[in-house]
């Protein structure tokens, strides 16, 4: 099978079109023609060498979101041939990510995708969509308490909005003059001006600070002031400092939903509802994959490129 490899790590040029053996669905196990593969940050941690890949022998093949057909069923995967899915693809830990034209996931790992949106938005939801979701269950806020959100003009930011929403809580969330009005079509309750001093933009909105932050933009401490005395903050990057005061921090990892099928059907299921909205920067085939991660790294892209198989 053609995938998109990474033999030695390094920047976008040493990602490389290969060939690889095709792999095949065991017991409890779909196999997946993959026909979009979303490109994301994760992507490049694994392709700079900053990811631990263990055990695991190169060409790795990064990728954690995949979209595309059932080709093939294990014994006991409740699933036929011919069904159009998005998967969260987990490229460490022997298995392989999404960069390739076949991927085989446990069955649970897996949803159909929304109708009406195709394969290519549909291969943005699984990692960041889940992300989204461990975020606010960790967080634990009631309905009617009030979020913050960083980054909200980016992907996770704008699934982190728009779950807030559907959950009842009030949403602060940043943003560019180029993207207010981006955002506040998400569904925010109030706007600040994204920057270093976003915490003091949200305390004077909330001068007692508010209940939780979600950091999609890895501010850290610069984002945790907003947070009132004994509330939450999500982190996305292993960041290990201590905002004092009695917040807690949350470490977000989404490779622990790499079983959580039900969830991402639940996702499947607000897109449907036009309450989750995915968004696509390009669509590219894989051969140009290190064109896509020098788009994404120069920042300012809205929405995810897709590569296509």
């Amino acid at each position: 099978m053609k995938i998109v490899g990474v033999r030695t790590f390094g920047g976008p040029e040493v990602l490389e079109i290969l060939e690889a053996p095709e792999p095949h669905a065991g017991r409890g196990e779909i196999r997946i023609r993959v026909r979009a593969a979303a490109v994301s940050p994760t992507d490049t941690v694994l392709r700079s060498g900053a990811q631990d890949m263990g055990s695991m022998e190169p060409p790795y093949i990064p990728g954690m979101d995949a979209a595309g057909v059932v080709d093939e069923v294990g014994d006991g995967a409740r699933w036929r041939i011919g069904d159009e899915v998005m998967a969260l693809a987990l490229p460490r830990e022997g298995r392989r990510g999404a960069y390739a034209q076949y991927l085989v996931a446990p069955a649970d790992s897996v949803a159909r995708i929304p109708g009406g949106i195709g394969l290519e938005a549909a291969s943005t939801l699984p990692m960041n969509g889940l992300t989204a979701v461990q975020t606010l269950e960790k967080l634990a806020l009631p309905e009617g308490k009030v979020l913050a959100v960083t980054g909200a003009a980016g992907t996770l930011g704008n699934y982190l909005v728009q779950l807030a929403k559907e959950a009842g809580l009030t949403v602060v969330a940043d943003a560019a003059d180029k993207d207010a009005d981006l955002v506040s079509a998400l569904g925010a309750d109030y706007v600040v001006e994204r920057g270093d001093d976003v915490a003091e933009r949200i305390l004077e909105l909330f001068p007692e600070g508010v209940d939780a932050v979600a950091d999609a933009a890895v501010m850290n401490g610069l984002a945790a002031r907003a947070v009132r005395d004994a509330g939450g903050f999500a982190t996305y990057r292993g960041w290990d400092g201590d905002p004092g005061r009695g917040v807690r921090v949350h470490p977000i990892r989404v490779v622990q939903e790499y079983h959580s099928g039900a969830k991402l059907d639940r996702l499947r299921a607000l897109a449907e509802a036009d309450l989750l909205s995915p968004r696509i920067a390009d669509v590219m085939p894989a051969e140009r994959a290190a064109e896509a991660h020098r788009r994404l790294e120069a920042g300012g892209l809205r929405g995810r490129i897709v590569l296509t198989f």
